[in-house]
């Protein structure tokens, strides 16, 4: 097989994605590559679960602490930098290992950016100053009149790529999940062997998603967003802010919610992310699929064994 391989490991969040990526990193050539639109800002650490020093002194991640929060990190400027950390891995004689859960990226990058409509900054501005007045919700509750597979994957407090969709409707009368199904597939010199943790129970992975914050509030997950709300450059339309955790960790600074309030809304935004995740995951094409009541470290073995042996795709 003349195509170079790059194996991916896709999953929702709190799905133990690093751990597993960690651990494989030990058995095989492999660098990993993160995928992940939160862990490429710095200064933000334990809301993202981004990997300590000591373990990414063993398991170096790529595309981690890349841009400062004030920036804006496009699907774009990812697939660029890492097809240049794939190019490097492969010039080593090693395997790309892509990880995350931000399937947009893994999208763009497997199959290319769709040309869409250019911006109409009258009418975002027009949607925008609807939002002040009535509330991102109503905005998404509109959207999913027009574009309901847009409107499942995009959160109803994520004003930026709301008001994009509907501007994209409002502007050409075709919803941006059409749009986004364009045949923009690229030929490229990569096979790309898709992983994918796919839990099959969702209670466990509530009880998971708990627990995890618990512990990043332990660990000083507050204080950490505490300094970035004191740096005075940052608001809530910058992706990073809207992050999951940071967003709702911000209201509570600002005096919006309570204590309370704020660990409810940040658990049930994260179940919210992961269910997200997992419907892109139920149609994700040739994914080999890691399941619960399963060993998942030994499949996975298994099948990248296979895979790098045969350089070929395998039945799971």
């Amino acid at each position: 097989m003349s195509s170079l391989p790059v194996i991916c490991l896709l999953g929702p969040t709190a799905s133990g994605k690093t751990h597993l990526a960690i651990e494989l990193v030990q058995k095989f050539p492999l660098d990993i590559i993160s995928v992940d639109s939160a862990m490429v800002y710095r200064e933000m650490n334990i809301g993202t679960a981004k990997p300590d020093k000591y373990i990414l002194n063993s398991a170096p991640h790529r595309l981690i602490d890349c841009v400062d929060p004030s920036e804006v990190y496009s699907a774009g400027r990812f697939c660029e930098e890492a097809l240049e950390e794939i190019n490097k891995s492969l010039a080593r004689g090693r395997i790309p290992f892509l990880v995350g859960g931000t399937m947009l990226y893994f999208r763009a990058l497997q199959c290319g950016l769709a040309k869409l409509p250019k911006a109409n900054h009258e009418l975002r501005n027009e949607l925008s100053d609807r939002a002040n007045r009535e509330g991102w919700e109503v905005l998404h509750n509109e959207l999913k009149k027009y574009d309901p597979k847009a409107a499942e994957r995009i959160h109803e407090h994520d004003g930026i790529r709301i008001a994009r969709a509907l501007e994209v409707y409002y502007t050409t009368g075709i919803p941006l999940s059409e749009w986004q199904q364009q045949d923009i597939k690229k030929i490229n010199p990569y096979h790309f062997y898709q992983l994918g943790i796919l839990p099959s129970d969702r209670i466990n992975l509530h009880k998971h998603i708990a627990l995890r914050f618990k512990n990043m509030l332990t660990h000083g997950l507050i204080e950490e967003v505490q300094h970035l709300y004191n740096r005075g450059d940052l608001h809530t339309q910058l992706p990073s802010i809207r992050s999951v955790n940071y967003r709702q960790i911000w209201s509570y600074l600002k005096g919006e919610i309570n204590h309370d309030q704020m660990c409810e809304q940040a658990v049930a935004a994260t179940r919210q992310l992961a269910k997200r995740q997992i419907t892109w995951l139920r149609t994700w094409p040739d994914l080999n699929v890691l399941e619960d009541e399963e060993d998942k470290k030994e499949k996975a073995i298994r099948l990248i064994d296979c895979f790098i042996n045969e350089r070929l795709p395998i039945k799971s």
